[in-house]
């Protein structure tokens, strides 16, 4: 049973987010039949679940949702704004009342009996009850004091019943007529046809034989299997097909869409919705045997598909056979995609990759000591294991990456709930999706991109009238993009609005002493100025933002990612917020390098070529490459390192964010695989360096941060700029 609600729990989270989703496509698309079909689908399978594992709670309220949903799917109500939000705070209820059956819940028991109360009174405008109505331009006006009776229904949406009796009926004691009476204690007959196809002519008609047929129009309530009961005892003596209404065909669609994914034959779908009784199917299995008149006897016995037997028997309309057909289809697709798909708890991947790491460290050992030995069939080996615990590495890496997509999908529900708060009109645009990243790091960077996108929506995209004053359209766009770059990936938040206030945000800074008054600032510093704590332009305290926090939190988290975030603003045109972060937190290539016999890693994917340094210019921190200027950072300077510089140094050049600087080191020692080793919190406030590794020797190797001494360098090199008399010596 845990297992199974574990099960429940994981798989009614995913019903929920695609509820949501497809809710907020609803009101967009209020007309969309595929949409409400979905919507519906959803929140069956979530009753139906929560009854199985006997989540009480969850089953009864997904039940009046259901009801709710049912009535919009047959328009008996119509789609509004009031009900799509009524919709959404009904899926995030359920997400509380599934977080209750897990144990999870944030609020009080009697805190979710409130909500659960407050939203069925809701519902309750909306049921057959209530006074919501969808709106028919064929409605008629009601009179007051007058009891209206319902008229009976037309004959087309009447039980249409063809009954053929056998020779021998009337031999066994069976009076057709009495069938016709019998069959009006379960409806009305609006119509009776009597067919005497089958009458001989009168010098050889037998008297103890029946001839008759009838064709007969039913007015009934009752099931299929009902009617069919009618004629138990001469079932076998005649041939009987009965016809729903064809008001009942699209019942029985719908019914059909929503059954349960289970694998099911074609004849077991019309059976379970009541289209189709069980000796019908059987009938037609026989049809299917038994080869047809004229043909030779065969030793595959279905050939002809059972749904155009079906069909020709005139015991099922055409348009229900093929509704079945297609929601076996669709079973059997998902079916055959679950098949490629195992559930893995994140635990035991976790587990996984620090073996894999682990094996990594090994297999370093195992190669250093194959050349320490210059033993040829050991170095040959070690390579060859080298090469497989490569692939090892990389396929167990893919196991942990997600696409980004999902993430930013969940801001759709956030935009759309901020713009009804803020007033304004803002288009959600994604891309780059189907983009992937570890996992890990998926679900830490949720919230640093909700803050990114509450300030987009609150400080950056102004009112419709604001924008239509300054000649734009008074839709805003804000824009979630996501790419690889560099062996990073790169997250962008951008929108059109007004820009940052470059002068505001100084004035600020200013008067919170974060900035001298006579400091002179670049663009880039003033805009980065909006992480420092506390600082805030807003005017006024919105639910969204406005308080001073969160932009703070939001660098800090990306840089315990070992991430960056970057700022660049347009006045009038708007703002884009870059993120870059690695794209798993586990494993790397490196580029081992070495100073004061100290080990160091560079990132493989930052290095751009190593070079040596210039004799006439080891006193710098800047080098001529190629007629450009390249600023440098000294591993030995900036980390304080004993001993004296060698003759002879190298340089790293490397890139980030599309940024070059030169790292100089004492030597060159070749590529590698780190296991990254997070490091302890003493050393958070160490610059440059981004975490450590185990070598195979056993030795500890630091693990350099290039966005770190890109920037270093960087403030050098301005540093330099502003002493011309340094710079002309």
């Amino acid at each position: 049973m845990d297992e199974l609600k574990q099960v429940f729990l994981q798989e009614s989270g995913e019903q929920l987010d695609a509820l949501e989703s497809l809710l907020l496509e609803l009101e967009a698309h209020p007309d969309d039949e595929t949409t409400l079909n979905g919507i519906f689908r959803a929140a069956h399978t979530i009753k139906g679940a929560a009854g199985m594992v006997e989540a009480a709670a969850v089953e009864s309220f997904a039940h009046v949702v259901e009801n709710v949903l049912d009535r919009l799917r047959n328009h008996e109500i119509a789609v509004t704004t009031e009900l799509a939000a009524l919709m959404l705070a009904c899926t995030d209820h359920l997400r509380v009342l599934i977080a209750s059956e897990a144990g999870t819940a944030q609020l009080g028991a009697a805190d979710i009996e409130a909500q659960t109360t407050s939203l069925l009174a809701r519902l309750r405008a909306f049921g057959p009850g209530g006074q919501v109505q969808a709106q028919s331009h064929a409605a008629k006006a009601e009179e007051p004091g007058v009891q209206r009776i319902p008229s009976p229904q037309t004959g087309h949406n009447c039980w249409h019943i063809s009954v053929r009796f056998g020779p021998d009926v009337l031999r066994q004691g069976m009076d057709p007529e009495n069938f016709l009476r019998f069959l009006e204690t379960v409806g009305n007959i609006r119509h009776v046809e009597t067919l005497a196809d089958r009458m001989p002519p009168v010098a050889e008609m037998d008297p103890e034989l029946c001839y008759l047929g009838f064709e007969i129009a039913l007015e009934s309530a009752a099931d299929k299997q009902t009617i069919e009961d009618v004629f138990a005892f001469v079932r076998d003596e005649c041939q009987l097909s009965i016809l729903p209404p064809h008001a009942k065909v699209d019942d029985y669609v719908e019914l059909i869409e929503s059954l349960p994914e289970d694998t099911l034959r074609l004849g077991e779908i019309l059976v379970r919705i009541g289209a189709l009784t069980a000796d019908e199917l059987n009938e037609g299995l026989r049809a299917q045997a038994t080869p047809a008149e004229g043909e030779a006897p065969t030793n595959e016995a279905h050939d002809k598909p059972i749904g155009e037997i079906l069909v020709a028997q005139q015991v099922v309309q055409p348009e229900v056979v093929a509704a079945a057909v297609a929601k076996q289809t669709q079973v059997s697709e998902k079916k055959a995609q679950d098949a490629k798909l195992i559930r893995v708890p994140a635990d035991k991947l976790d587990h996984l990759i620090n073996l894999v790491g682990e094996l990594v460290i090994a297999g370093a050992a195992t190669s250093l000591l194959a050349h320490k030995r210059s033993d040829g069939e050991l170095i040959e080996s070690s390579s060859l294991l080298t090469r497989l615990v490569e692939e090892i590495r990389d396929a167990s890496l893919q196991l942990r990456t997600v696409q980004i997509g999902e993430t930013f999908n969940r801001f759709h529900r956030l935009v759309r709930d901020a713009c009804k708060d803020l007033g304004k009109d803002v288009e959600l645009v994604i891309s780059g999706g189907e983009t992937e990243l570890d996992k890990s790091i998926v679900e830490k960077i949720g919230d640093p991109l909700m803050h990114l996108v509450r300030n987009s929506l609150d400080h950056g995209i102004e009112a419709p009238a604001v924008r239509e004053a300054a000649g734009k359209s008074p839709r805003g766009t804000l824009l979630l993009n996501a790419y690889h770059d560099a062996g990073n990936i790169v997250i962008e938040v951008a929108d059109d609005g007004a820009g940052l206030n470059r002068d505001k945000i100084l004035a600020k800074a200013i008067e919170r002493g974060l900035v001298e008054p006579d400091a002179h600032l670049s663009d880039r510093e003033i805009y980065d100025l909006i992480f420092a704590p506390g600082l805030s332009t807003a005017e006024q305290v919105t639910n969204l933002s406005g308080r001073g926090v969160g932009m703070d939190v939001v660098r800090r988290n990306l840089q315990a990612l070992r991430g960056t975030i970057n700022v660049s603003s347009q006045a009038g045109q708007g703002t884009r917020l870059t993120l870059r972060l690695p794209l798993t937190l586990a494993i790397i290539d490196g580029f081992l390098v070495v100073s004061a016999n100290r080990s160091y890693v560079i990132p493989l994917d930052a290095v751009v070529e190593c070079i040596e340094r210039p004799e006439s210019e080891h006193d710098r921190n800047y080098f001529n490459l190629r007629g450009q200027v390249l600023p440098s950072v000294c591993l030995r300077e900036s980390f304080e390192l004993p001993g004296e510089r060698p003759a002879r140094e190298s340089v790293v050049v490397v890139q980030y964010a599309g940024q070059r600087a030169g790292i100089v080191v004492d030597r060159l020692a070749g590529e590698l695989q780190a296991v990254i080793k997070p490091l302890g919190a003493i050393f958070r406030h160490l610059q440059g360096i981004g975490g450590s590794t185990i070598l195979g020797s056993g030795e500890v190797a630091l693990i350099l941060d290039i966005s770190a001494l890109i920037k270093i360098s960087g403030q050098a090199e301005q540093r330099l700029l502003a002493r011309p008399e340094q710079r002309s010596a």
